[in-house]
């Protein structure tokens, strides 16, 4: 049974993984760069995933739509997850694989971003959106473990965190998403006391 103290070390060693790979630094800077060229074009990031990755669309979605270091002007962020009236609507009608696609194609327009989180990148519906965005000329940006599944063809960009441990995935994946709402504040809206 793994102790506290064995918890921490994998949770860091992962984080310090992360930080050696100087591909996936790219990537997160790749992310950063659409997020703010859409932002900047007037358009609207979506997030979407299921179970604690449903959360962390939810908290990076306020994160931009708040502050997250200063205060600013709200930015045009949305998660996918918050709505029952509309998720069982959907989930009923048309079955739960179809829960984000339905609303991607109902909110999303050309040129906005879809953040799908799921540390497995096998999530029907999650695929079912980046399929959908795709099609609509959306830019598809994906967070994954590292085999990093379908997901991995189905989006634009393929962040894949270096662990098969679902904890360890969604941990870094707030770390992720906490890293492209502060490059995305920073470059949308420059503190003006500086």
């Amino acid at each position: 049974m793994p102790t506290l103290r064995d918890h921490l070390v994998e949770s860091i060693e992962v984080k310090q993984r992360l930080l050696a790979d100087p591909g996936l630094l790219d990537l997160i800077e790749q992310a950063a760069d659409a997020l703010v060229r859409t932002l900047q074009a007037g358009g609207k990031v979506l997030f979407a995933g299921n179970g604690g990755s449903a959360a962390d669309a939810q908290h990076l979605a306020g994160e931009l739509v708040s502050r997250f270091y200063y205060d600013r002007d709200a930015l045009a962020g949305l998660a996918l997850t918050t709505d029952t009236s509309v998720l069982t609507a959907i989930g009923n009608d048309y079955g739960y694989e179809h829960t984000f696609s339905r609303q991607v194609r109902g909110l999303g327009r050309p040129g906005d971003v879809l953040v799908g989180l799921t540390t497995s990148g096998n999530s029907k519906n999650i695929l079912a959106a980046m399929s959908e965005a795709r099609a609509m000329g959306m830019v598809t940006v994906g967070l994954t473990g590292r085999g990093g599944g379908r997901l991995v063809e189905a989006v634009d960009l393929c962040i894949r965190v270096p662990s098969d441990s679902t904890p360890r995935i969604q941990e870094s994946h707030i770390v992720i998403g906490h890293i492209l709402c502060a490059l995305v504040e920073e470059r949308c809206c420059p503190r003006s006391d500086r």
